[in-house]
């Protein structure tokens, strides 16, 4: 009986036993949760702030457009984090239930159900949703409070009496707890697999067999991707004659980015094995890359948090690259030097803004990978015992990361083009254009590649961070002892 009652504290959400906030990657949950609140408060407070400014101004106080679009633009940045966040909390979820199943199969042994289970998971999940958006929500109105003490000192008419006790910040807390909530119960779906047979066993992760053989799994996953290919299709056409096709196009880029994280077992495989490829054919580069791909469920959850960071960064500096290209095609003569200051400025604030959510699938990779490498620690102790170096284990886990990283950039790349291509078109199809006024049709898509080369840095520096924790853990244990271990 010693071995259930180890597993109790850890699967118990209520009273005083919350010892398995400790476990690890519970505390990066928490991170996500808290970052995703509180990115979420700042912009609803700098929403508010930006429109007293504006009232405040004597010349443009009647007008509320600009207003409107950037309380549009803090909705729409606010529900990409929230996407995000529930992406990498849902995967984070999906790999601790992975290195519970045989504490699990105890459980069930001595009686629980399987829904019962995954219920205290998504309790787990509540919880962990709670203390993250409240963190949040502390950590944002405070930065507020520094931003419109900052901005009273540099707007020429500041607001008089604003407060940033404004009743909109509640929308992202309460929307990160019930996200996060969610995210867990998705990642938990595992649990009803789970069988009382496991408990004797020690599989954590399904093999590349095991997953490719249950197509019907990934029928949802198809369905997404086919609707949302043909809602990027319709965007793209409809916004030859009116910029709303990028609404048709940001419904269709949700639900098709959705289906790609579903399926990303299917579609990230076949490009880790050909950057596998890449490493050469020595036995540390081969080792890390098959084992990147002899489970591709765990490869693909730590890759594609940085396929979206990518992705997102990349697309918004697509689109803006193309609508300043398409404004330079429309002045034949020489622009005087800072023309295009206030658009790069725009552009380089929504960069910096969208860079939160990049952040955020960082962190998930983070703890990813450390939460791997505590469950391959018989594995790990294994390849110590049959003769690797602690210096050929350290290189393979920092191998694998690299491995992930790459390929999960070059993804997000080409994603990132097709996408920010597709945002600029929707918009910019319908614009007249000198110098007869015509639409302007088709508009090649502009890769800005500064930006490329920084996100190639961020992910290289990125994947040095990503691994170090694992490479130090994975060199801790005996090889006895990781044997030993369940």
């Amino acid at each position: 009986m010693s071995a259930v009652a180890t597993v109790v504290p850890q699967t118990t959400a209520t009273g005083p036993r919350l010892a398995w906030l400790r476990d690890r990657g519970m505390g990066a949950s928490i991170l996500v949760a808290a970052l995703s609140a509180g990115f979420g408060v700042v912009l609803v407070e700098t929403t508010v702030y930006i429109g007293a400014v504006l009232q405040a101004d004597p010349f443009i106080g009647d007008s509320e457009t600009l207003a409107v679009v950037v309380a549009l633009l803090s909705f729409l940045l606010t529900a990409v984090a929230m996407y995000v966040a529930a992406i990498v909390t849902a995967n984070t979820f999906s790999t601790i239930i992975a290195g519970r199943t045989r504490q699990i199969a105890l459980m069930r042994l001595i009686g629980a159900t399987a829904r019962s289970q995954r219920a205290e998971v998504g309790r787990q999940g509540l919880v962990v949703g709670v203390i993250g958006a409240a963190v949040g929500l502390v950590v944002g109105v405070i930065v507020a409070a520094i931003g419109v003490q900052i901005g009273a000192q540099l707007v020429p008419n500041p607001p008089k009496g604003f407060t940033i006790a404004q009743p909109f910040i509640v929308l992202p807390v309460v929307g990160v707890a019930l996200t996060t909530w969610v995210a867990a119960w998705a990642g938990s779906r595992r649990v009803l697999t789970v069988t009382p047979l496991q408990a004797i066993g020690g599989a954590v992760e399904r093999s590349h067999d095991e997953v490719s053989g249950t197509p019907r799994r990934h029928v949802g996953t198809w369905i997404l991707l086919i609707t949302g290919a043909a809602l990027l299709a319709a965007g793209v056409v409809v916004g030859l004659v009116t910029p709303l096709g990028v609404v048709i196009a940001f419904v269709g880029g949700v639900l098709s980015f959705t289906g790609l994280a579903m399926g990303s077992v299917l579609f990230m495989p076949p490009v880790l094995r050909l950057v596998g490829r890449m490493f050469g054919s020595g036995a540390t580069a081969r080792l890390a890359a098959e084992n990147a791909l002899r489970y591709p469920e765990r490869s693909s959850r730590m890759a594609i948090g940085v396929v979206m960071g990518v992705t997102l960064v990349t697309m918004f500096a697509v689109a803006l690259e193309s609508a300043k290209k398409l404004m330079m095609q429309q002045t034949p003569e020489k622009m005087p030097p800072g023309f295009f200051a206030p658009f790069d400025a725009f552009g380089n604030i929504m960069m910096v803004l969208v860079a939160v959510s990049a952040v955020i699938a960082a962190v998930g990779l983070v703890n990813l990978l450390t939460i791997g490498v505590v469950q391959r620690r018989r594995e790990l102790g294994l390849l110590r015992a049959i003769g690797l170096s602690n210096t050929q284990v350290r290189r393979m886990v920092l191998l694998e990361a690299t491995h992930i990283t790459v390929a999960a950039t070059i993804t997000g790349l080409v994603l990132g083009v097709v996408y920010g291509w597709i945002a600029a078109q929707s918009v910019l199809g319908s614009v007249p254009t000198l110098p007869d006024y015509t639409p302007a049709g088709l508009v090649a898509p502009a890769v800005p590649w500064i930006p490329v080369v920084v996100i190639i840095v961020a992910t290289a520096v990125l994947t040095l961070v990503a691994a170090a924790t694992p490479t130090r853990l994975a060199t801790r244990v005996a090889p006895v002892e990781a044997l030993a271990a369940d």
